[in-house]
């Protein structure tokens, strides 16, 4: 079973999305948080395997309790957000975030998304990478200090950071590099653990702010 925290503001948000993932065969919600504070608080008592986590929220907002959480280790968290009004691609995955849900997503969609992050996969959807891509061309420049784990990578390897910084998916990369899917499941897996990043998402940070990868605006 799958544990899940739900934490956001609105009272409505985590009643639809309780009803619904416990509903599932998979998934068990076990709390709910009303604010960042709580989320942490909750975490602790509760060890989720799934926090979906609100960015606007009172007391303490949810960049702010996903960095701690990312501190603390263990539990995974999945940002619920608005594109169209929230501008917190960029820092939330910075604080550790695995992926994105949209407010507005379908039942099937929340579920699919919960299971991804569970299993240890990020959920970085084209329009995300787009706009975090446009957030670094915002920045401007790489931002990380040193590049020396890059030279760690084989070529294969640093190709393939690439090609997940561009958004790309196993099978996309598998068929841009004309090689099996598993093939490139196995090189993911050890660019991350060269790099030491925990997931896709964090492998996107990192090739934009090396400057292994540009904007192009």
């Amino acid at each position: 079973m799958i544990r899940v925290l739900i934490a956001d503001d609105q009272g409505m948000v985590r009643t639809g999305f309780t009803v619904f993932l416990s509903s599932q065969p998979d998934i068990e919600v076990v709390g709910e948080a009303a604010n960042g504070l709580e989320a942490i608080e909750r975490a602790a008592e509760l060890k989720p395997d799934v926090v979906l986590m609100d960015v606007r929220m009172p007391v303490m907002d949810g960049l702010e309790a996903t960095r701690r959480l990312m501190a603390a280790g263990e539990t995974k968290v999945l940002i619920l957000t608005t594109f169209d009004l929230d501008d917190y691609v960029y820092e939330a995955l910075r604080a550790g975030a695995s992926g994105f849900l949209l407010k507005d997503a379908s039942a099937a969609q929340l579920a699919e998304a919960v299971r991804v992050v569970a299993a240890g996969e990020a959920l970085i959807a084209p329009t995300v990478t787009k706009r975090l891509i446009h957030e670094f061309a915002r920045l401007g420049g790489p931002r990380a200090p040193s590049v020396k784990r890059l030279a760690e990578l084989t070529e294969r390897e640093t190709e393939v950071l690439t090609l997940i910084a561009q958004g790309l998916s196993n099978q996309e990369i598998a068929d841009r590099l004309v090689v099996a899917e598993q093939t490139v499941k196995t090189h993911v897996g050890r660019v991350l653990t060269k790099l030491d990043l925990r997931d896709r998402a964090q492998a996107i940070v990192y090739a934009y702010e090396t400057g292994l990868v540009r904007p192009r605006e």
